[in-house]
């Protein structure tokens, strides 16, 4: 029997682990980005001062793991921080993440199954599968705001502890590519603006005859983005590895972390695992805005009454919205 709906979110992970506390040096640069965001007066530079001040969404945003990531993402220099998470902040506006781009709008873009989210790797994090051959040669703007949405749907997604998502592409049958422009802004948004959100990449079944391909698309990649890349990772019975070597080691120790994802948390076809997944659009769809959505509102409420302010920690409000879950379905 075919599954056409995402898998629910799991509600533990044997990685997940609350923030540790920093280093005093750290602690400090930290206090002052959270500073400078938590100012009672303070506005978005270089905007309307009708619409400077930062609204719900933007403060929710702002958790103390975002600051933290944008602190690590610029070398722990605290202004350097600040500049780059107020140009996120600017360009979350006028990209229409909390507005232009809704569920109804980038649906036209959804209805081939050019991606999907589905089950987790061995980390907790969510897997957005993409298919290149349903990718449009031709550059398309709906389309990198689609697969932009879908982004921001695997941080919903994202458990206690998750702050990364796992993107799988399978090739296989495949000889043409996307659109370069199309797919080269995708990785300039994902570097820019969702910095350390990107955990792994597996590029499965590639065609020697795309290789340049992806030798002129690395060229604009920063280091940390290349390392997550994983080509023709290795797909067995027992799951996915990276490598040749990861696999026998897992299958000579069962116990061991070398394998990325599990054979029930994967689709069939083209990825050998045990769910008999189809993409039908109108029964996925609508089971993933439902999820989300209501996964969120449960997020802002908890955020709201942990006081509704910047800086609050997302492990916090995770763990909150986890045990109301688990809660709830006790008591079914």
């Amino acid at each position: 029997m075919s599954i056409c709906v995402p898998l629910p979110i799991p509600t533990n992970s044997h990685d997940a682990v609350p923030p540790s506390t920093l280093p005093e040096k750290e602690q400090t640069l930290y206090d002052c980005v959270l500073e400078h965001f938590s100012a009672a007066d303070y506005t978005l530079p270089n905007i309307n001062q009708e619409g400077a001040a930062l609204t719900v969404d933007e403060k929710f945003w702002l958790s103390y793991e975002c600051l933290l990531r944008y602190l690590r993402a610029t070398n722990w220099n605290a202004d350097a921080a600040i500049k780059r998470l107020e140009d996120t902040l600017k360009w979350r506006r006028e990209f229409g993440i909390y507005d232009k781009i809704t569920p109804e709008y980038v649906e036209p873009e959804a209805r081939n199954g050019k991606a999907f989210i589905f089950g987790c790797d061995t980390h907790g994090r969510p897997a957005l599968y993409m298919s290149p051959s349903k990718l449009s040669a031709e550059e398309s703007f709906r389309t990198i705001q689609f697969i932009i949405w879908m982004v921001e749907r695997t941080v919903d997604l994202m458990g206690p502890g998750v702050e990364t998502l796992a993107a799988l592409a399978d090739y296989a049958g495949n000889t043409r590519n996307p659109s370069f422009g199309m797919v080269r802004t995708i990785v300039d948004i994902v570097q820019t603006h969702y910095p350390e959100r990107l955990g792994l990449v597996l590029i499965a079944h590639l065609p020697w005859l795309l290789n340049t391909f992806f030798k002129l698309l690395m060229a604009f990649m920063d280091p940390y983005t290349r390392q997550k890349l994983v080509f023709n990772p290795v797909i067995n019975e027992n799951g996915v590895f990276r490598t040749t070597a990861d696999a026998e080691v897992w299958e000579a120790q069962a116990d061991s972390t070398t394998r990325v994802f599990e054979p029930d948390q994967l689709i069939q076809e083209g990825w050998n695992g045990t769910q008999p997944f189809v993409y039908s659009h109108d029964d996925y769809w609508e089971a993933l805005v439902t999820l989300c959505e209501e996964r969120r509102s449960r997020m802002v409420a908890a955020w709201h009454c942990m006081g509704g302010k910047v800086g609050i920690k997302e492990w916090d409000v995770k763990v909150a919205v986890k045990d109301e879950t688990i809660e709830g379905n006790d008591g079914k």
